[in-house]
């Protein structure tokens, strides 16, 4: 039964992880400002949460719960401010198999600070992760060389998969600290307040921005939200009953339902070229995060 019950929420997360891209990626290419969809974003979840602050036990959550609860929400504000702005600028379906480089950074972070030699998996993991990228990559103007990491898309990208791999740690802890209820509730608070600070480091005028919102765009605005609601609960469902880095694994098959949406909704280009290289990277990425330690 727990199992069925881990596919269906990672099915789900799935499929609104997706969907939160592209209604976030509709809202930047009519011209709202990346930053303020983010604090839009967390600032209706919250909203959304606090009739249950009444039913949380305080008493039980202790000061390292506080900790974590902030550093989740301030690793997830950025982590999800950078991946808008990477959409808009850059495409969904070259967006998404970057993501698989987590696998890539979380190994080479653990040579570095922990001096752990990867074994046969996990070189042969980052040697599928980098010929698939050639596949992708090869359908940009820059093609497969380093000056596609001069891209603003390609950064932005990087940089929101860095948080949201540090982010997973934090939501992690919070669940073993409270619960999935508390850890959803404090990851969707915590975000709004730090996005807030997001918005003013960015020096984006709030009332400037929200004279942009037509009926049209307010619709994705909720749809985004709702889909962004659904995706954090059930990361944090998924976290409590299975390993992190399994589960990280899982998800990362939205990189073939984004190539999907990509092409049919933004008219993307090349994607049986991309959709070789997303299965090439899932494989190498997979055979880290499961064998490669």
């Amino acid at each position: 039964m727990q199992l069925m019950l881990n596919l269906g929420a990672i099915f789900f997360r799935i499929l609104s992880n997706s969907f939160s891209n592209v209604f976030q990626k509709k809202l930047a290419c009519e011209g709202d400002n990346p930053v303020y969809i983010n604090y839009v974003n967390y600032l209706i979840l919250s909203l959304f949460c606090i009739p249950f602050l009444f039913f949380i036990d305080y008493k039980n959550l202790s000061l390292e719960f506080w900790l974590y609860a902030i550093l989740d929400g301030l690793s997830g504000a950025f982590a999800n401010s950078f991946m808008v702005m990477a959409l808009e600028h850059g495409d969904l379906s070259v967006l998404g198999p970057i993501n698989s480089y987590k696998s890539v950074i979380g190994l080479l972070a653990g040579i570095i600070l922990l001096h752990e030699v990867p074994n046969i998996f996990g070189i042969t993991g980052i040697a599928l992760i980098i010929f698939g990228s050639y596949f992708i990559f090869d359908t940009l103007e820059e093609k497969f060389s380093l000056k596609v990491f001069t891209r603003k898309d390609i950064q932005y990208r990087i940089y929101a998969l860095i948080l949201s791999a540090i982010e997973a740690v934090f939501i992690k802890k919070v669940i073993i600290l409270s619960s999935i209820k508390t850890s959803f509730i404090a990851s969707c608070i915590s975000g709004a307040i730090f996005s807030y600070f997001v918005l003013k480091l960015f020096k984006i005028k709030f009332r400037k921005e929200i004279k942009k919102i037509s009926k049209k765009s307010l619709a994705f605005y909720i749809s985004t939200a709702f889909c962004f609601g659904i995706m954090t609960y059930t990361t944090a469902y998924v976290f409590k009953h299975m390993n992190v880095g399994y589960a990280l694994s899982l998800f990362q098959l939205s990189i073939i339902l984004n190539l999907f949406l990509g092409y049919k909704l933004f008219r993307e280009t090349d994607i049986k070229k991309k959709l070789a290289g997303s299965i090439i990277i899932l494989a190498g990425s997979t055979m880290i995060i499961l064998f490669g330690h």
